[in-house]
């Protein structure tokens, strides 16, 4: 009794001191946030949820900038500020931010678990402002944006300053897509919320220091934290945006290359995929389209007539094959292109210090800037979409060069300087167009293809590449290593140029071979490249031609998988291609690892990365066994095992207890409508419980999911005691129509004729093919029913 009123009064107590707003002159309270005033300035913080927390750090004399280009959430009202000893926390249940009087610190830790803290705090040179924290000295640092120095950040100084590298291989500290972003094995991040041009070192120099230095702007960070990676993707991505679908037809196969110099061209190009029997969804137009030469014609926006006299029958005539068009364009208007008057007298151009447009020299000719930041340029440059989109028919849209590649320092902006707005430039390339789609497009998916964007880009539905690649070994070796990196970040559809875009003299078949069977498990298949060799698989040998019409089939194939993975991922956050440490966090082998990774949550991809592999060592988690997705033969998790490797396909596995939708093979993602399914099931011995999810909808409708425009099919699998049970059921939004469907049920691992099979507990057809101990199960599933299918099998 006494113990309960000490605690009681000690309760009463600190509301007291909450209540009165301030601490003893150290710690101020009010709506939504605690300041904390220091000699050298002012700390703010608040908290968006039971998983992020925000520091700011005010210098005097400076007003606080309240203003966030990354994040979308809105701050949680409700956080408590306690008394410790010798200091405070201020937090939600889940995450507090530990500050202590003397000497001053601040911390952080989540469900009392440490994560990291400042360490110098506030830091002021000449030339940059910083912030900077301890590092645990074991823990595996991610993030930093696309970089080619491997899985793991520390150990380097990265500016922070998008800027493209041509044709790199195997290192690049520096490239096209900058994020002030860290991640860290110990299940926490820190995005530091600010787009100015600086500097990340983690841990350049072994001393367990993770240093954030900016130009200027704000001095703002958040502090994420859970319990597992998925849950961190999804509070990043929840703060900063989740990835709206794209359309449907983006998980098909592109025709590209710089570049496609005729409307005559096209035809042939497309008539020859036609032919050869190999799908396609999408053509995609570079620089020729407005100009003959590469040089001196960017920023005409209008066809080259005599090289394109009709474009808008071309594209109604590719669309009546359905086949998309997407053109590039850039943020760049020469002195010599055919819009430069327009330009300048309808003042859409940046500017420089005496007010006129900045011109200046780079690769393609003497060149102004669009300023997007105008509500000038802004406009001006969305009605040219706008225009293309509506009159044309265009169905998506390419930004390249939106680093932008070439910015000068001294450029200025309607609303800041180069320094202030170079890293979200992309970033508000993409914003543009998407925001433009859902004034004037609404019901249509935008499909926006950017080389450079900035934290939260996402949210715009870019869809990133990796650049300007080489094309060669070295070129393909760090491709996944970047798509899992961005994935973490919140960038699910970073993706490759498939065969490798810069350089190569001569035909490599076999690295063109390995690339494009990468790239049925990346998130885009778009084979482009420079033109002296074709991207394209109809333009090489029989053998090479054969093995490219294997793989893009079987992208389409799996596009019930794939799609449904875009629906995860617009969901939760979840990348298409996941690292293997998101199975197993605490294993050290996979923390660094990125030459295998997870498709999705159920297929495990092991590229062939090198020449002349014929077995390569694959690693299978311990969290399950897995299955050969070609063979059927058993891996038993948590080893390293060697295994074959043909010429045609490269090593892919699926999870014990997995269902993997299916289509037969089609020529274009307008014929995949999910009334024929081919749903593949692989019970295991270790696997009681199985359940598999197919999410469908129109493939074009925005928001189809939020609209109620869309079907869920759920697989359940319940495998015990000889007897296999499974349950089809679906559940119907209220603004779709459900429709009736003929599955092909193809259960692996069936050792021997059923003693019996129902369908709702009546006696069911099937074929049983003893070679591949497989059992085929044709059930005709009507619209808005379940089916539960039971399998008794002979003792073992």
């Amino acid at each position: 009794m006494y113990t309960h009123k000490i605690l009681y009064l000690s309760f009463l107590f600190t509301l007291f001191l909450v209540s009165c707003g301030k601490q003893d002159g150290f710690i101020i309270e009010k709506e939504g946030f605690i300041e904390i005033p220091r000699d050298n300035g002012t700390y703010v913080i608040k908290t968006y949820s039971d998983n992020i927390i925000e520091t700011s750090f005010v210098p005097e004399g400076e007003t606080f900038i309240d203003t966030s280009h990354a994040v979308v959430m809105t701050p949680k009202q409700k956080a408590f500020l306690q008394t410790r000893k010798n200091g405070y926390s201020y937090g939600t249940k889940g995450i507090k931010a530990i500050i202590t009087k003397e000497p001053f610190g601040i911390r952080y830790e989540y469900k009392g678990k440490p994560l990291l803290k400042e360490q110098g705090g506030y830091i002021k040179t000449d030339s940059t402002e910083g912030l900077q924290f301890a590092l645990a000295k074991d823990e595996v640092i991610y993030g930093a944006g696309n970089r080619v120095v491997g899985m793991n950040r520390r150990g380097y100084k990265y500016e922070l300053y998008n800027k493209a590298h041509y044709g790199y291989e195997t290192e690049s500290k520096l490239m096209n897509f900058n994020l002030p972003l860290v991640l860290s094995s110990k299940l926490y991040a820190v995005h530091f919320d600010n787009p100015s041009v600086g500097y990340l070192d983690i841990d350049s120099q072994n001393d367990n220091t993770l240093t954030y230095e900016t130009l200027g702007g704000r001095k703002t960070y958040q502090v994420i934290a859970t319990d597992n990676w998925k849950g961190l993707v999804n509070a990043y991505t929840s703060l900063t945006g989740k990835q709206p679908m794209p359309p449907r037809w983006a998980l098909g196969n592109f025709a590209s290359r710089f570049g496609y110099h005729s409307q005559e061209e096209v035809y042939q190009v497309v008539d020859k995929f036609k032919k050869d029997s190999i799908p396609l969804d999408a053509i995609i137009l570079d620089i020729y389209w407005f100009g003959k030469d590469i040089k001196g014609h960017m920023g005409n926006f209008e066809f080259v007539k005599d090289s394109f006299p009709n474009p808008k029958k071309m594209i109604k005539d590719l669309r009546d094959d359905h086949i998309k068009t997407i053109l590039i364009t850039e943020p760049f208007v020469l002195t010599t292109s055919k819009k430069w008057q327009e330009a300048l007298a309808k003042d859409v151009l940046a500017k420089n210090k005496e007010g006129n447009a900045y011109t200046y020299d780079f690769y393609f000719g003497n060149t102004g800037l669009i300023d997007i930041y105008s509500e000038k340029g802004n406009q001006w440059f969305w009605d040219i979409y706008k225009r293309y989109t509506q009159d044309y028919g265009v169905a998506g849209w390419w930004g390249d060069l939106g680093e932008p590649e070439v910015h000068p320092s001294d450029i200025i902006h309607a609303t800041g300087t180069a320094s202030e707005v170079h890293n979200i430039y992309g970033h508000d390339w993409a914003k543009l167009v998407y925001e433009g789609y859902q004034k004037d497009f609404p019901n249509t998916r935008p499909f926006i293809l950017m080389r450079a964007g900035y934290s939260g880009s996402q949210r715009y539905g870019m869809i990133p590449w990796s650049g300007d690649v080489n094309r060669s070994w070295g070129g393909l070796q760090p491709q996944p290593q970047i798509a899992l990196s961005m994935g973490v970040q919140g960038l699910g559809y970073m993706h490759s140029d498939l065969g490798g875009f810069a350089g190569g003299e001569t035909f490599d078949s076999e690295l063109y071979t390995r690339w494009l069977q990468y790239g049925v498990f990346q998130p885009i298949f778009r084979p482009h490249a420079q033109e002296h060799i074709a991207p394209e698989p109809v333009f090489h040998d029989p053998k090479t031609k054969a093995n490219a019409k294997k793989s893009i089939e079987l992208r389409y194939r799996l596009l019930p998988y794939n799609y449904t993975l875009a629906f995860q991922n617009s969901q939760s956050g979840m990348p298409l291609m996941r690292p293997l440490f998101f199975e197993e966090p605490n294993n050290t082998d996979f923390l660094e690892l990125s030459y295998a990774y997870l498709w999705g949550e159920d297929l495990l991809v092991a590229p062939v990365l090198k020449p002349g592999v014929v077995a390569m060592d694959v690693p299978f988690p311990e969290t399950s066994n897995w299955y050969d997705f070609y063979t059927d033969e058993r891996f038993t998790g948590g080893q390293f095992a060697r295994v074959e490797v043909t010429d045609d396909r490269i090593p892919v596995y699926v999870r014990g207890g997995a269902f993997i939708p299916m289509i037969d093979p089609i020529m274009n993602t307008t014929e995949y409508n999910s009334k024929a399914l081919i749903i593949h099931y692989y019970p295991d011995d270790t696997v009681v419980n199985s359940v598999g999810q197919l999410y469908h909808d129109d493939g074009k409708t925005p928001e189809g999911f939020k609209k109620g425009a869309y079907e869920l099919l759920n697989f359940v699998g319940e495998n015990l005691n000889n007897e296999l049970s499974l349950v089809l059921s679906s559940e119907v939004g209220s603004a779709y129509k459900s429709q009736d469907r003929s599955v092909k049920l193809i259960i692996h691992n069936i050792r021997n004729v059923p003693l019996k099979l129902l369908i709702n507990n009546k006696t069911s057809s099937y074929s049983y093919d003893a070679e591949k101990n497989v059992l085929i199960i044709p059930v005709d599933w009507k619209s808005g029913t379940a089916k539960q299918i039971k399998i008794v099998q002979p003792q073992h």
